[in-house]
């Protein structure tokens, strides 16, 4: 009889493959296989073909119930449960209707002023300065800050590209006008350093699913090089050793310190960023379709919350007291 090691093994080979022909992200694949096991374990370490929606319900009920999860928390591992259920296993999730919902709370981002926002990446030192400053300029992710590469930033057009972003989505969002020499000066000392065969540049860096069987000298190629490169180097999940882009948490850890140097007074993070840079183009007239596009927002009303950020949901309403 197989070990339960080895079945959740398979099973992990399952997943991954079906991830991966389905071009999921990483950060979607560990986020997908944490549910998966962890709903395993609560059922006492039972094979999900064993069980069905009455387990799936059980499960998702204790997480809103028992450990007090929000609401996208518990959506995320009801997407991660109905992948495995509909893509690996070829299973019908079936009726999970009488699943105890988590409580969304109605809260507004915390936001910042422009003198605020200023004032952060001013206490920020290379490159994380140059990063929140796209955060705030483009309205980037923490994520897709880091992921950027030098083929992503179109000086002619005036354009970033962002690829696989949330949801796996390109787009297009501005390039600042007030970063044009700052970026123009960090890419032309990466390609400086690239043609005098920098020992750093010597591994190739890390490369999206078959790209590198695909185009497998892109990886030393200039375009592919990362904006925003690690320090180290890593191992790909073909086991070769590659060099991979600044990790997030990096990137946090140091805007967290710079608001609290920068005496904002506020909850602020790397996301407060991409809020500011939402509320000031509304502030300044910018159409909300088109926030929404550079936001790369699926939703129209994912954007709206940033008109009651605003106070917009109370346009042309006077206060009694003047």
């Amino acid at each position: 009889m197989p070990s339960t090691a080895s079945t959740n093994l398979r099973l992990r080979d399952q997943v991954r493959r079906v991830i991966r022909l389905n071009r999921y992200s990483v950060r979607t694949e560990k986020s997908y296989w944490y549910w998966i096991r962890y709903y395993i374990r609560f059922h006492g370490v039972r094979h999900p073909q064993e069980m069905g929606a009455k387990e799936i319900r059980e499960f998702l009920t204790w997480l809103a119930v028992e450990r007090n999860v929000a609401a996208a928390t518990q959506n995320q591992a009801l997407n991660a449960l109905v992948f495995l259920y509909d893509k690996v296993l070829g299973v019908p999730v079936g009726d999970i209707s009488g699943t105890t919902r988590a409580k969304r709370p109605p809260r507004l981002p915390v936001v910042l002023t422009h003198e605020e926002a200023m004032r952060l990446i001013a206490e920020l030192s290379e490159p994380y300065d140059l990063m929140a400053s796209l955060m705030y300029g483009a309205g980037l992710r923490v994520v897709e800050s880091t992921r950027l590469r030098v083929k992503d930033v179109d000086f002619s057009r005036g354009v970033i590209t962002v690829r696989d972003g949330k949801g796996g989505k390109d787009r297009t969002t501005l390039l600042p006008g007030p970063l044009l020499e700052k970026l123009q000066a960090h890419i032309e000392q990466i390609r400086s350093e690239w043609k005098m065969s920098n020992p750093d540049y010597q591994v190739p860096v890390s490369l999206p699913f078959a790209l590198v069987r695909k185009y497998p000298n892109a990886g030393h190629s200039l375009a592919w090089q990362w904006l925003f490169p690690s320090s180290g180097c890593c191992t790909d999940e073909s086991g070769n050793i590659v060099r991979h882009h600044v990790h997030s948490s990096s990137v946090q850890k140091a805007v967290k310190a710079a608001v609290k140097q920068s005496g904002i007074g506020k909850a602020a993070g790397c996301h407060t960023l991409r809020h500011t840079f939402a509320t000031e183009l509304l502030r300044r007239g910018s159409d909300i379709r088109t926030v929404q596009e550079l936001l790369g927002h699926s939703d129209i009303r994912t954007t709206q919350i940033y008109t009651h950020v605003l106070g917009q949901g109370f346009a042309g309403v006077a206060s009694p007291l003047g």
